[in-house]
């Protein structure tokens, strides 16, 4: 997998060395995008086809692997875990323990990350803060744009303008917030597992997409500065072979450095084969529900026609809400088989249905000369049938290695609320700023474990990634069943 040589060598010169081998001109140097050589050995360069197969052919190299686009797999859940805010802590261990997270940076300023408290880093970080300023809570902020590519509005730092890694970052290790909510939605106190943690950001994703190269350079400086467990929310479209996959290989070195990686399973459910992230040596999450459920009910016939300004649209599948909105819908009504239990913020009103409702709601406008319909303000309510997995949440088996399960464990990743930054918007087309969002997803169930396994190392400094690992695999929620005996 490329291991770092014990030998003192600069390795952009080794590196350098290699790509002049590679190239009939002068323009290696030029080729060469980033190099990997603080915890493992590697490179990436711009090459045709022809330089990578010469590339792939000489002695000593372990893989070639074109580097891709990943993506982003998002109060009441702890709770819902038995994970009370009174459960018994090492508050000195547990301040010891740095989280390096892998994801759109953080947004410093929100109260989540406050590091009242908490003392100065420990003495074992080597990491640093770039284009941020740091406190005693997020202790080391990178980023990795190798491109140079950034979208308007997009900051040229690791400061979050999206909200997914803030919001991950908070579920891990974010501090006690009273009163956070989404417009009154899931009011209460937003707090992470571990508040007493630090945490190290290493922001790889931006509007065009989270490269691959760029996720490498992030575990390779992770692993070098000194954070204890990784949490990554990433994924592809595809599963890869373990020695092609960046996430698969970066946590591979982090495992070898005694460092726990925690990846989202993905959200290509509900089919077979679906799970990214699956190699052994890291934790796979899938998502499943907790307790609590969001619902938008919607009243039709018999109003009166000025509560109707414009039109509500029925579409046949679920959508971010775009389209009806610039249209100049007043509302839209989706019919998903899978997904209607994913309660997603949208720019205007919106609710989704079963293909069943959808039937019984188009034999209403059928039978109706003027159909009319209001869609109710979002509720709480609670659901007992919980944990269930999240009809979005990826599946097994694993497609790369049969017998070894994936995902290994669920957490809550639906209707989650967390810390959000204000840059970032509630939903596409939606120009609202807030504090805190409820969002779906397994990038929300994955920093969930991440924070399990910082709590379990807080009690357990010496233990190893797997023993970490096996603790959380084999310690689950136990579910009451009820039996019928005809």
């Amino acid at each position: 997998m490329g291991a770092k040589s014990d030998q003192d060598v600069s390795v952009q010169s080794l590196h350098l060395n290699i790509l002049e081998q590679v190239f009939d001109d002068d323009r290696a140097a030029e080729s060469l995008v980033q190099s990997y050589g603080r915890s493992f050995n590697g490179f990436a360069a711009k090459l045709t086809q022809q330089q990578k197969q010469k590339l792939a052919g000489m002695q000593g190299i372990v893989s070639v692997l074109e580097s891709k686009t990943l993506k982003p797999h998002t109060t009441r859940s702890w709770d819902f875990l038995g994970f009370t805010g009174k459960v018994p802590r090492q508050p000195t261990q547990e301040s010891d323990i740095i989280v390096g997270m892998i994801d759109t940076g953080v947004w410093p300023e929100s109260e989540s990350f406050s590091d009242k408290g908490l003392g100065p880093p420990p003495k074992k970080w080597r990491g640093a803060c770039h284009n941020m300023t740091c406190n005693n809570k997020i202790i080391g902020a990178r980023y990795y744009n190798s491109e140079d590519d950034y979208a308007i509005g997009e900051d040229r730092s690791p400061r979050d303008t999206f909200g997914h890694g803030t919001h991950t970052a908070s579920t891990v290790a974010g501090a006690a917030v009273t009163g956070a909510s989404l417009y009154g939605l899931a009011r209460g106190t937003s707090r992470g597992a571990t508040p007493s943690a630090r945490i190290a950001v290493y922001k790889v994703c931006w509007d065009f997409g989270c490269a691959d190269h760029d996720v490498l350079a992030a575990f390779d400086d992770a692993i070098a500065d000194g954070v204890d467990v990784i949490s990554i929310s990433l994924g592809g479209d595809s599963v890869e072979d373990y020695t092609l996959d960046p996430i698969a290989i970066g946590s591979f070195h982090a495992m070898r450095a005694g460092i726990l990686t925690s990846a989202s399973a993905g959200n290509d459910g509900p089919g077979r084969g679906t799970a990214s992230n699956v190699a052994p040596w890291l934790v796979s999450v899938a998502a499943s529900t907790i307790d609590r459920r969001f619902v938008t009910r919607m009243e039709i016939g018999n109003l009166a026609p000025k509560l109707v300004k414009g039109k509500i649209v029925l579409c046949d599948e679920v959508s971010d809400g775009t389209v009806p909105l610039f249209a100049g819908a007043q509302g839209v009504v989706m019919a998903d088989v899978y997904k209607s239990d994913v309660p997603d913020p949208y720019p205007l009103p919106a609710t989704t249905i079963s293909f069943d409702d959808k039937e019984y709601l188009l034999r209403y406008l059928n039978k109706t000369r003027d159909p009319v319909a209001k869609i109710l303000k979002s509720e709480e309510v609670v659901d007992e049938t919980a944990p269930n997995v999240a009809s979005f949440s990826s599946r097994g088996p694993n497609m790369i290695t049969h017998d070894v399960l994936k995902p290994d464990v669920s957490a809550p990743g639906l209707a989650i609320l967390a810390a959000w930054s204000p840059n970032g918007t509630v939903s596409r087309g939606d120009m609202r700023s807030v504090k805190y969002n409820i969002i779906s997803g397994t990038s929300m169930a994955c920093p969930h474990v991440t924070g399990a396994a910082v709590y379990v190392k807080s009690f357990h400094p010496t233990w190893s990634p797997a023993a970490i690992a096996s603790a959380i695999m084999t310690t689950g929620m136990k579910t009451q069943y009820r039996v019928s005996i005809s």
